[in-house]
């Protein structure tokens, strides 16, 4: 197994101990800081693993379907956390967790065609909003300028997010047409 696999694989298991200080009572605002270590940790690796495969040639169907879903699976369980919280509203999670289900299917029904739908820029500034939403989430200031600050960012990541679902179906609608 190559560098970045492992990278994806550390990243899929670093979820157990994010949400655990996220979640487990009486941890407190220590475990509010090492849930932020570990996600900005887990998030690095995402970007560190794609470009390790693509600089030295490691590019694997492995990593092609472990390295999204390892994303997903993180933002997700961040924001599901969130919710738990009280600190993201369940509608928000739905719509953005709605988002990724339908590019997955999307991308699955364009694969068994033979087509591989790269990302976009926009499902990049979309990932990069939601990963910045969640650690300023997460860490919560008690603070007026913070708090606005924290919903502008959660509303771009929002709408990028929708962006970027309609960018991926505009660019690729053929996908979606009966193969003969």
């Amino acid at each position: 197994m190559n560098l970045p696999n492992k990278l994806t694989i550390l990243r899929v298991i670093l979820i157990i101990p994010f949400v655990l200080c996220m979640l487990l009572p009486g941890v407190g605002t220590a475990g509010k800081y090492v849930a932020v270590a570990i996600f900005i940790f887990a998030s690095l690796t995402d970007m560190l693993d794609g470009k390790i495969a693509r600089k030295n040639n490691l590019v694997t169907n492995f990593g092609k379907f472990m390295d999204p879903l390892a994303d997903k699976l993180l933002v997700s369980s961040a924001m599901i956390c969130l919710t738990a919280n009280n600190k993201l509203a369940a509608w928000i999670v739905i719509v953005i967790i709605s988002r990724e289900f339908i590019i997955s299917g999307f991308r699955l029904v364009a694969s068994d065609n033979g087509i591989v739908i790269a990302a976009s820029y926009w499902g990049k500034f979309k990932t990069t909003f939601q990963m910045i939403m969640i650690v300023m989430l997460i860490l919560d200031f008690d603070n007026d300028i913070y708090r606005i600050c924290t919903t502008v960012v959660t509303y771009i990541a929002l709408i990028l997010t929708i962006i970027s679902l309609i960018d991926y179906l505009a660019k690729n609608k053929a996908v979606l047409k009966e193969q003969k």
